[in-house]
């Protein structure tokens, strides 16, 4: 069993920046690919960036140069560093663990933008 617990967010002003921290309880955290997924208001859920056991890095396109995916094997965390936030970034993200048929997600946090 893998539970992810996510923090971090909170309000900030447009072209602000925030770090989302997703820490992993559970084994082999660094055979998951672990992903930041967000999801606003009316809308689908949707991937932001992915990072795969071997470290590659996948970004949706409206992220690419602004946000920037890590992981930290020593404390089983994974983070998302997001800078000049827009006021369309505003969500609720949430982290994502997957390997093979197992998927877990977190509660979620709440990234809002606006001046």
């Amino acid at each position: 069993q893998v539970q992810l617990v996510e923090s971090g967010g909170g309000l900030v002003q447009p072209g602000g920046s925030l770090r989302l921290s997703c820490a992993v309880s559970g084994r082999d955290f660094r055979t998951y690919f672990m992903g930041w997924y967000r999801q606003a208001p009316g809308r689908q859920r949707e991937l932001v960036a992915s990072i795969a056991p071997l470290g590659s890095t996948n970004y949706a396109d409206s992220m690419k140069g602004r946000f920037t995916i890590s992981r930290d094997i020593a404390v089983n965390t994974v983070y998302l560093q997001m800078n000049s936030l827009r006021p369309e970034d505003t969500a609720v993200y949430y982290c994502n663990a997957r390997k093979q048929l197992d998927v877990y997600w977190g509660q979620g946090t709440q990234v809002t933008v606006s001046s």
